[in-house]
């Protein structure tokens, strides 16, 4: 009888063991790590600082390039336009992506901006003036409130209500922005889900038969200092949300992360 009990708890022994086992093979610490890899781009990134977040929305890996400053946390500058346009849009600030704000008649150093536009050629044509008139309808309370929803950076819009996003108060990391567009791609923003497949239709950036990309740089105008290029890339297979900033401007922070998905053959040559 006492070798039964012996024998018993012997078996439960080593069944706990065994579990302990399994909690430490399948933890989440060890599933995250697996998920990350850091990229070699001191190929295409040369002397220029900078940092691209890559993430595969179908397998769930990471992909980093100088993820210390990925981490670092920079003004959005005009990339704000996609928070900025879905904010818009929900609170009726704006009436659809078609609603045109007539242009004030001052001449401003880019000549795409200098008309009336929409939504959707704001974005296009990154004419800041429209998404600050928009920003000033929108109003400080109902801002702070959707920045504060989708967990927006640092959630600091004390910067001024047209101008908090620009070199201003208002200051998010590349991991954040790739967490948020990730949110945008599977509609899990506080938002109707009509407002997000709008500003999703209306960052499209370049439509080829093999891939799509919708995105959208920003560039710190006053000394070309800061750029970033964010947004998704779908293709037949996958689709790969992307934030990518550097030391210079949008345009340079987009032809890198371009660069990047031609090097890991997320598009082809």
């Amino acid at each position: 009888m006492l070798q039964v009990k012996k024998a018993s708890r012997l078996s439960i022994f080593i069944a706990i063991f065994a579990m302990v086992l399994c909690l430490f093979a399948y933890s989440p610490g060890a599933d995250a790590k697996s998920r990350f890899h850091q990229l070699e781009l001191e190929d295409i990134f040369h002397n220029t600082q900078g940092t691209v977040v890559l993430k595969n929305l179908k397998t769930n890996q990471v992909y980093e390039y100088n993820p210390e400053r990925s981490k670092e946390r920079f003004t959005p500058e005009s990339s704000y336009k996609v928070a900025n346009a879905l904010i818009g849009l929900e609170v009726k600030a704006v009436a659809d992506e078609y609603e045109v704000k007539r242009w004030d008649g001052i001449v401003r150093e880019f000549p795409g901006w200098n008309r009336d536009h929409s939504l959707a050629s704001a974005m296009r044509e990154s004419a800041i003036w429209f998404y600050q008139a928009m920003a000033r309808d929108i109003g400080q309370e109902r801002m702070q409130d959707y920045v504060n929803r989708i967990g927006y950076g640092n959630r600091d819009i004390s910067g001024g209500i047209d101008t908090f996003w620009l070199d201003s108060s208002l200051k998010i990391s590349a991991e954040e922005q790739a967490e948020f567009i990730e949110k945008l791609v599977e509609e899990k923003l506080p938002f109707q889900k009509k407002t997000m497949k709008t500003v999703k239709r209306i960052m499209i950036d370049n439509e080829q038969d093999a891939y799509t990309v919708h995105g959208k740089t920003g560039t710190r105008l006053s000394d070309m200092g800061l750029g970033w290029y964010v947004g998704y890339i779908e293709t037949d297979k996958d689709i790969w949300v992307f934030a990518t900033n550097v030391a210079g401007s949008g345009s340079t922070a987009k032809q890198l992360t371009l660069d990047t998905l031609k090097k890991m053959k997320i598009v082809k040559e």
